[in-house]
């Protein structure tokens, strides 16, 4: 009987065998060895800033897509791209550089506090419980989730404002900020010639007195940036403008219309004096 069931145990071993075999040699996925290549001439962040979850997988994008055009790295950007198309002999599509803009100018002192948050030191926990502690809702709460989320030390808290902050020199748009962010007040935009970049730095879609009311320096939706931009950059939806990063041409004529400061200009030289006065008697209340 021993015999027997060894016998049988043996000959059930063997016929699984040949059916995993047969299996495997059907289901089998041929890898190109250009993909392994392309994996190690990639930064190996593994950020998901690609659209793809991991650096392997957009390797194994890049080998299988008849053109390079949408894809991009943007942690290694131009120089990494160049790299792969020459190991795959495709033509190196250029991508526009992006970096992370934090669009909110709530600070202390132009929102203060009126009730106090005593939970979990998380921004998505907060948010979910009590909204704000300020009379914002759709400002930055500052408790750091994007700070945690990003793996390249390129956003920080600002303690004085306690609004968080992107670092140029570190920021490679990987985008996990913006993701970490539940108010989605983070954005990647373009980074503009010599770093120079203008944007409504405010989501706050209540009507312009309840704006103004919860933040000194929210956007009020008054129009005057519209109608003094030529280039149809801006619009405006749900009593809050909007900086179209692509048809903007940084005349800056939008910042100095803005009453409240929602309209950052960043990198750029110091205006003459004639703006200044220009900006100065645009910003007064009563003008």
């Amino acid at each position: 009987m021993i015999i027997y069931s060894v016998i049988s145990l043996g000959a059930i071993g063997a016929i699984g065998s040949v059916i995993l075999y047969v299996v495997s040699q059907k289901f089998k996925v041929d890898e190109d060895p250009r993909t392994a290549e392309v994996q190690e001439a990639l930064p190996g962040a593994n950020c998901g800033g690609c659209g793809y979850p991991g650096c392997g997988s957009f390797a194994d994008a890049c080998v299988k897509a008849s053109s390079l055009d949408g894809l991009l790295c943007p942690v290694g950007g131009n120089a990494t791209m160049t790299r792969v198309a020459a190991i795959l002999g495709k033509e190196a599509v250029a991508g526009t550089p992006k970096i992370a803009v934090v669009k909110c100018n709530g600070t202390c002192e132009a929102r203060p506090r009126i009730s106090v948050y005593n939970g979990a030191s998380n921004c998505a926990i907060a948010s979910s419980l009590c909204g704000s502690e300020t009379g914002c809702a759709f400002g930055c709460l500052g408790y750091g989730d994007c700070v945690r989320a990003c793996t390249f030390d390129a956003i920080r808290i600002n303690p004085d404002t306690l609004i968080a902050e992107v670092s140029e020199e570190k920021c490679t748009s990987c985008g996990s900020c913006v993701k970490a962010c539940p108010k989605n007040i983070i954005e990647l935009r373009k980074k503009g010639l010599k770093s120079r970049r203008i944007y409504v730095s405010c989501i706050n879609r209540d009507k312009g007195g309840v704006a103004r009311k919860a933040c000194a320096n929210a956007c009020i939706g008054c129009g005057k940036c519209l109608k003094e931009c030529a280039f149809d950059a801006i619009t405006i939806a749900n009593n809050l403008a909007y900086i179209d990063d692509v048809k903007c041409r940084l005349c800056r004529k939008c910042s100095v219309a803005c009453p409240t400061g929602a309209i950052h200009e960043l990198n750029f030289p110091p205006r003459k004096e004639k703006e200044k006065e220009k900006e100065t008697a645009t910003s007064t209340p009563n003008a």
